[in-house]
């Protein structure tokens, strides 16, 4: 792991300047007006975490941020509440799982306290979902350039076009990433993050019980691994139950989950249908190696965190993360 790590560091600042020259965001951005602003966030997930209650926070804050740069880009959009005139995206069928809303609410007041009006929700939730995911190795798994503003626009109706469908096929996926400037690398890359966390059966049983409407199984799932998750998901009716994602090490952030793909047990058919193509099946192959996938999925996530950045004169800075300004 000391390897992994020091690799990371080396690549950072190559990562950091080519994401840093399409837009606004740079290292350090609240160095004067806000010193503190990072090691809060830090101290205060890694606190969250330290107690062993909360073990599922990495995976809650890795896919809110995800769910938060795809619909409108990375501005904080995936935090507001609905209102009597609009329905937010986090009531849209696709967020309706997420969590971990309260913790950013918490985190936000008490960065308010230090520095008001100062730190965006959207910088707070980028910085947030790293330190959740890193705090297992105590080392910034990737850097995170900070300068976002917050969004004011949160619609329902813009999730469904713009967030992967696990059923999705990998030309779909693909046009999904493309419209995000994000390539079939970045893709696999990033699927790599359900090697932690829980999915509901809802999301996935139809591959166990009607795959081609025909009361079938989905031919690319592992027999044997159907049969265990007909054990979890005891019909197509049954769709709340949660199930890990990555078998084995949902809970460790690592590159475990590229090894069970190649038994295929990806529990999605979006994760199947990486192997599906020889480009991108040779990438996961080469992403089974530690190293390697820590090196990728920092690049692809900070592309990722700098998805529809808004402006300096752009956006912002929300008082409350589940609220626009008045």
């Amino acid at each position: 792991m000391k390897n992994v790590v020091v690799l990371l560091f080396s690549c950072m600042l190559v990562f950091g300047v080519g994401v840093c020259s399409g837009g606004s965001l740079r290292k350090n951005f609240y160095k004067k007006t806000c010193p503190k602003a990072e090691e809060t966030v830090r101290n205060f997930i890694w606190g969250q975490l330290s107690n062993g209650n909360n073990s599922a926070l990495p995976a809650k804050l890795l896919r809110m941020h995800f769910h938060d740069c795809f619909v409108r880009g990375c501005d904080a959009s995936i935090l507001l509440n609905s209102t009597s005139n609009s329905t937010a995206e986090k009531d849209a069928g696709p967020n309706q799982s997420l969590t971990g809303f309260d913790i950013l609410d918490r985190l936000k007041a008490l960065i308010e306290s230090q520095c008001l009006n100062t730190v965006s929700c959207a910088d707070i939730l980028a910085l947030a979902a790293r330190d959740a995911v890193s705090f297992q190795y105590k080392q910034s798994l990737w850097e995170v350039l900070t300068g976002r503003r917050d969004g004011n626009v949160s619609l329902a109706s813009e999730v469904g076009p713009n967030i992967p469908s696990p059923a999705s096929n990998l030309t779909v996926l693909r046009q999904n990433f493309a419209n995000k400037k994000l390539t079939e690398k970045d893709l696999v890359v990033l699927s790599g993050a359900h090697t932690i966390g829980v999915a509901h059966c809802g999301t996935f049983n139809r591959r166990l019980y009607n795959f081609t409407r025909k009361g079938d199984a989905d031919p690319q799932l592992n027999p044997m691994y159907a049969d265990f998750l007909r054990t979890k998901c005891k019909s197509l009716t049954d769709t709340n139950t949660p199930v890990e994602m990555d078998p084995g090490s949902s809970s460790f952030f690592s590159s475990h989950y590229y090894l069970i793909l190649q038994q295929h047990m990806g529990l999605f058919q979006s994760d199947a249908a990486l192997l599906t193509d020889e480009d991108s099946g040779r990438i996961a192959n080469e992403l089974m190696d530690k190293e390697t996938f820590f090196e990728e999925f920092q690049s692809s996530i900070m592309k990722m965190g700098a998805i529809g950045v808004l402006n300096e004169n752009e956006g912002e800075i929300r008082k409350i993360c589940s609220m626009a300004n008045s």
